[in-house]
């Protein structure tokens, strides 16, 4: 659909505003480097005031940065404005023409754009039969649902066929089964039309199921530009472990390359580049390990709920309260609140920083 597959780089982008309550100017995005590959789809990912949307709005051209240049493709766009970009942007707010109908709606930049009649109705057709909305021109954006109102958004923008399609939180508006089919079906839109696509959400979930890489951001800067499995397995520092996903942390020590200590047992775990001796958190998922009656590290159970798929364990293990999610608990023995136990690790699931 795209008339050509486009990358952004970012190189050495910060933008600095000023606090209203103090007047210090302060950095919403520091220094950032991204690459982001053509026809990839690529979440800004991170909590509220973290930079994400800023980066985005640099990147489309409604924000300037104050430091560094935007690249789409090869070519600086700082100075560009946001209509002589080859970018779109999909809203949280959707920004439907109220007055205009589906057709209307969707046709709407390629009108701006001088396009001949006839080019127009084929583009429509094709866009609106990609998004599932074919035999619906005629309708009223004000008689749609929510999910209906995303996808004339979403046709909206692909029609115009930017290099890169952007998107600002676009399904916090929706309710949450409908936020899991549409993110699903953006997905699939994105990889049929082959386009480059820069996602903003807070939603960790989300960016997982739909992401090439996840560039996670905190404090106005970059955390970490990863796949979303390396960042849930292999994460960069504790605010990445813990911001994708649950995860426990142990105190421990490193004894050799992959092995740590915990409570005087040494352990297989994934060490990186710490030196030998140092002092480590080690991460945890609550499905990396099992409650056992033998064993090494012990615990006491503090809590012990039947979830259906799983059984949900808070274990005390010295001073450090974990989170234990067995599944399929079924067939398995089940631990009461009050009893020791032992923890029981899988393979390959412990990861220090």
């Amino acid at each position: 659909m795209a008339k050509e597959k486009k990358g952004v780089r970012l190189e050495h982008i910060s933008k600095i505003y000023k606090d209203p309550k103090t007047g210090k100017d302060f950095y919403a995005v520091h220094d950032a480097n991204i690459e982001i590959e053509p026809g990839s789809f690529v979440t800004l990912l991170g909590p509220s005031g973290c930079g994400k949307t800023t980066t985005l709005r640099m990147i489309a051209g409604f924000e300037s940065p104050d430091e560094g240049e935007i690249y789409l493709g090869n070519e600086p766009i700082n100075a560009l404005t946001p209509n002589k970009r080859d970018t779109a942007m999909v809203f949280q707010s959707y920004a439907l023409l109220p007055h205009y109908n589906i057709f209307d709606n969707v046709a709407y930049g390629l009108k701006l754009r001088k396009v001949p009649a006839d080019e127009i109705k084929r583009k429509v057709t094709d866009i609106l039969r990609l998004v599932g909305l074919e035999g619906m021109e005629n309708r009223m954006t004000n008689q749609l649902s929510g999910g209906q109102q995303q996808r004339v958004a979403l046709a909206r923008a692909l029609v115009i066929e930017p290099g890169v399609l952007l998107f600002d939180e676009p399904l916090s508006n929706l309710d949450a089964k409908l936020r899991v089919s549409m993110r699903t079906e953006i997905r699939r839109i994105q990889q049929e039309a082959g386009i480059t696509a820069v996602y903003v959400t807070h939603d960790q979930s989300e960016a997982m199921a739909i992401s090439d890489k996840v560039i996670i951001m905190n404090g106005g800067l970059v955390e970490q530009i990863s796949t979303p499995q390396e960042a849930y397995y292999y994460p960069n520092n504790k605010f990445v472990a813990d911001f994708i996903g649950e995860a426990n942390f142990i105190k421990g020590t490193v004894k050799k390359q992959d092995v740590v200590e915990i409570q005087g047992t040494e352990i297989e775990c994934a060490t990186g580049s710490l030196d030998v001796g140092a002092e480590c958190d080690i991460v945890l998922r609550p499905e990396g390990a099992t409650l056992s009656d033998t064993g090494s590290i012990k615990g006491c159970v503090k809590y012990s709920c039947f979830m259906g798929a799983y059984q949900d364990y808070h274990v005390l293990v010295g001073d450090t309260l974990v989170k234990i999610q067995d599944y399929n608990p079924k067939n398995k023995k089940i631990y009461n609140v009050g009893e020791d136990i032992f923890l029981k690790f899988e393979n390959d699931t412990l990861y220090a920083l």
